[in-house]
């Protein structure tokens, strides 16, 4: 385990009992392990921005009814598919599906990947949770 640094932070009260909120609602032990996660989050968004390899989980329902959709969500799964880890698909009701598909790559290949899905008509929702490879935090 790496070795843990104690250090101060001085803030305001408002703003500290806003942040004993949230950690309230997240469930979060205490203080410290909020503030780490914030941390790494801002580290992950900055992966993204600089285009470093990164994973990540694209989210799509749509209506498995709507003409020529599948095939089309195939055809970009196996155009991009150096991207895709893996996919599961899930059958919500008669209609609707969602798939969940993990990514890992370029942050711009993965986005341009997602583009292309959400944009498909039929699609009624989408996601992109970004994640990091762990590699740099």
């Amino acid at each position: 385990m790496k070795k843990i640094i104690r250090f101060g932070v001085s803030i305001e009260e408002d703003l500290l009992a806003a942040f004993d909120r949230y950690i309230q609602k997240g469930g979060y032990q205490n203080r410290s392990e909020a503030i780490r996660d914030i941390i790494r989050k801002e580290f992950v968004d900055e992966e993204w921005e600089k285009g470093a390899t990164v994973a990540g989980c694209i989210l799509l329902v749509y209506d498995h009814h709507k003409r020529d959709l599948l095939s089309k969500i195939m055809d970009i799964q196996h155009d991009y598919f150096e991207s895709i880890i893996s996919t599961q698909h899930i059958h919500m009701d008669h209609h609707n599906c969602l798939e969940i598909i993990v990514v890992k790559g370029r942050a711009e290949v993965v986005r341009k990947t997602y583009g292309l899905l959400k944009s498909l008509k039929g699609v009624k929702y989408s996601s992109l949770s970004r994640a990091s490879t762990g590699e740099k935090i």
